[in-house]
Formats: C-alpha cells, sequence, structure tokens
C-alpha cells in the first residue's frame, strides 16, 4: 500500500510547476486526471528528446489519466463539477482569473465539496501589480534576483535547470500533505495557494539580509562560495576541477597538515578564521593552487579522503549518467519506447521503484472513460 492510495485528485495542469506537484503525489498512489485543451499541455511540444515525447512532459506525468475538456462548453463544465465533487485534491496552475471567470474558482468549489483540498499556483501570488505579467521560470529567475547572485565575477547566469518551477512543484506537494494531514483531523478541506515568486524569493533570503543588514548582498563568485573560505573550485595537474568545501576550524587545520602539507598556513593571521579567509581569498587561493597544481585529481582527493574533507568532482551530464549514486526508473512514454530517467528522490523501504514506472499518457487517452465514469445520468 502506498500513502495515498485511493485519492482522487484532478488537475488542470500546464508546464512544470503542477505537473510535478501531482506526479509526486502519483508516486504516493493517488489517482490523477489531467484536464488538457484540445491541443494539450504545451510542455507536451518543448522538445522530442524522450524518444519521441517532450522530456519535460515524460518526466512530470507519469502514471495520469489524461481527459481533453473544455471548461467553457457547459457540458464538459457540469463533467469537472461532477468529477471535482468527487475528487480529494484539485490543483491548478492557469492564468489569474482564467477559471473564476468560468465558476472554477478554488473558492466556489470548496464551497461544493466541503472535503476537498484546493491548490492555486500562480506566477506572482495576489500582487494586483504583477497579475498580468507572464512567469516563467527565467523571468523569474530575473524578477527575484536569483540571476544576479548566479553566475561568474564578469557574467550573469541563468540557473542551469528549471529551479523556480521545479520550487514550485515541490512546495505545492508539501503543502497539500500538509492540508491533507489537516483534513485527517478535522474533516474539512483548505484552500493552499502560492506562486512562483514567492518561492524564488524565500530563497533569497541571506542575500536579501545582507543586502539591507549586512555590508550589502552577495555577489557572483562563479564556482566559489560568497561567505566561506576556502569552498570552490581547484584545478590539479591535468586540469581536473575538484570543489573542496571547509567547514569549520578542524577542517582548516587538517587540510592544511595533511592536503596542504604546510601546518603553518593554519594558523597565519591572514587565514585565522573564516572571516578572514573570505577576506583574503586571493591570497589563500594563490597559496592553495600552488600546492594543488602539482598533484593530480587522484592524489588529491586520496589526500582529502585521509583529512575527512568533504570534496566533489566537478562532472558533467555525462558523467552523471555512469554515476554510482544515480538511481533508475524506465519509463514507457506515449508511444511505448522505454526511457531510462533518474528515480523520484522520496523511497519508502521495501518497496519496488520499478512497481510505481507507469506509462506517460497520450493526449485525451482516457477522455471516453472519464466521461462515462463521471457522467451524470
Amino acid at each position: 500500500m502506498r500513502p495515498l492510495d485511493g485519492l482522487l485528485v484532478v488537475s488542470i495542469e500546464q508546464a512544470v510547476a503542477a505537473p510535478l506537484c501531482t506526479a509526486r503525489l502519483v508516486d504516493a498512489g493517488a489517482r490523477v486526471i489531467k484536464i488538457e485543451r484540445d491541443v494539450g499541455d504545451f510542455a507536451r511540444g518543448y522538445d522530442t528528446a524522450a524518444k519521441g515525447d517532450s522530456s519535460y512532459f515524460l518526466w512530470t506525468n507519469q502514471g495520469k489519466e489524461s481527459v481533453v475538456l473544455d471548461f467553457k462548453d457547459p457540458e464538459d463544465h457540469a463533467l469537472i463539477l461532477s468529477m471535482i465533487a468527487k475528487a480529494d485534491v484539485f490543483v491548478q496552475n492557469l492564468a489569474p482569473g482564467a477559471l473564476a471567470r468560468a465558476g472554477l474558482d478554488s473558492e466556489t468549489l470548496r464551497l461544493r465539496n466541503k472535503r476537498l483540498i484546493t491548490c492555486d499556483i500562480s506566477g506572482y501570488g495576489d500582487s494586483l501589480e504583477m497579475q498580468g505579467m507572464k512567469a516563467y521560470d527565467l523571468l523569474v529567475q530575473g524578477e527575484t534576483g536569483l540571476v544576479s547572485v548566479s553566475g561568474g565575477p564578469n557574467e550573469l547566469g541563468r540557473i542551469g535547470v528549471s529551479v523556480c518551477d521545479i520550487g514550485a512543484g515541490m512546495t505545492a506537494h508539501a503543502g497539500i500533505l500538509e492540508a491533507l494531514i489537516k483534513r485527517g483531523v478535522t474533516g474539512e478541506g483548505s484552500g493552499v495557494k502560492l506562486s512562483l515568486f514567492d518561492v524564488a524569493a524565500e530563497w533569497m533570503t541571506v542575500p536579501l539580509i545582507h543586502a539591507e543588514y549586512g555590508a550589502g548582498a552577495p555577489t557572483r563568485q562563479g564556482l566559489q562560495h560568497p561567505s566561506i573560505a576556502p569552498y570552490g573550485a581547484y584545478e590539479t595537474l591535468e586540469k581536473a576541477k575538484t570543489i573542496i568545501s571547509i567547514q569549520n576550524e578542524r577542517e582548516w587545520q587538517r587540510f592544511c597538515e595533511v592536503v596542504l602539507k604546510t601546518p603553518s598556513l593554519g594558523s597565519d593571521p591572514q587565514f585565522s578564521n573564516n572571516t578572514k579567509r573570505v577576506e583574503n581569498r586571493g591570497v589563500l587561493d594563490q597559496e592553495i593552487n600552488q600546492v594543488l597544481s602539482a598533484m593530480t585529481a587522484a592524489e588529491l582527493r586520496n589526500l582529502l579522503t585521509e583529512a575527512s574533507i568533504a570534496f566533489g568532482a566537478l562532472n558533467t551530464v555525462e558523467d552523471l549518467m555512469a554515476h554510482k549514486a544515480l538511481r533508475r526508473r524506465h519509463v514507457p512514454n506515449s508511444m511505448g519506447e522505454t526511457v531510462s530517467i533518474p528515480a523520484p528522490p522520496i523511497q519508502f523501504a521495501r518497496e519496488s521503484e520499478e512497481a510505481n514506472a507507469m506509462a506517460v499518457p497520450t493526449l485525451g487517452n482516457s477522455t471516453a472513460a472519464i466521461r462515462k465514469e463521471f457522467s451524470k445520468n
């Protein structure tokens, strides 16, 4: 048995944030009915990398039932209300006001079904000034200042995956689970809402505090940490990069003694604590690079292991493909081709991961069955 077995989720969703949220609910055992327009979720057309399917769509839509409906059509509108009357959770991430104009806003739906949990995912929340703004991932990265603290010293950098969409989907998933726990106590549903902007802005708490109360927001540091040193990527003899992280003074002393073979560096007044090391990072890195550039990556990593210093390789995506820690799931795409992707991060003991690998739905694959099941006689 899985945690959400028996729960019915109805979702009017598109792109990444809401589909990722409901994908996690599918993994936990929920039945998810995905309502699409006749042209389908536009994420179906993002690419064809997953053996003909969109990589985004395959990742976030396994095991769902797709039904093509037009909520402006009276018959389809009635069918949606019939589905939601039996649903436990309703999720939507359409443009602000789109469902309200059709009488399908979350507040109205909860009045019709007292146990219903609704989840509304928006771009910028309730801000009237921002209501008309599109909220795609890169736009939100820019609006929240994420881009301003990402990238190298001389170049702005987008975070390399759709981090605002992903964060919103994960936060929505957590909010729905909290609402389900509350319903188990009170018997009543709840309205959950969040925005991509709020999620990303909350992640910016530390830079914001530094900007408002400290010496200013951290500058872009590339592969270095703005407030910890040494913490960054260092090249060895063959130009391979290893990321090294020193988190406390004990580690700093061991690093100097075991790895750098220069114990006196550990007591140098320029580097006597983390604040000093950050202030004198340029001189510090010269000292470190002088030693490490004469080692191979294997020699360095052996010494770091001996000293119990945290480190990691600067891998490529191709390196990830063969990584020893990578767990995989084999997913049938909408054409029946099998695609191997990373397994979901949540694991339950004694449960087979492959047992949960379900196919990606073709557009409208369940429309006829859903009409038969939920149409009023």
